[in-house]
């Protein structure tokens, strides 16, 4: 039997950067900031969120900078070849099937009205 689950709740540390794709895809990555339980003066712990398709969408339309949010996925890494040193590298990365939007009804009504009054 094997196991793979990751649930966090933080803070998201920057605006989610969307990409859509001729193919109708749709990928959203941002990061996350998750506090230790054991200490609140410790730097929080930074994870990198990847989601797809509805959900993606979804992250694109309501998740901002600083938002409070939940998120259940599984954990893989990403591999490639540094391009100035050739050194190969790899990153752990979030692959978030569910997404719970925490904060209040006026941080998620104030974030989505800063985003459409942009245009």
């Amino acid at each position: 039997m094997s196991l793979n689950v990751v649930t966090l709740v933080g803070r998201v540390g920057g605006d989610p950067n969307v990409k859509y794709f001729e193919s109708g895809s749709v990928v959203c990555n941002l990061t996350l900031a998750v506090n230790r339980r054991s200490s609140k003066t410790d730097q929080p712990d930074w994870f990198n969120l990847e989601m797809w398709g509805k959900t993606a969408e979804i992250a694109a339309d309501y998740v901002r900078k600083g938002s409070l949010i939940g998120v259940k996925g599984v954990l893989k890494f990403e591999y490639w070849q540094d391009r100035n040193t050739g050194a190969n590298r790899s990153k752990p990365v979030i692959r978030v099937e569910q997404l719970n939007l925490l904060g209040s009804k006026r941080d998620t009504e104030q974030a989505a009205s800063a985003s459409y009054d942009e245009f």
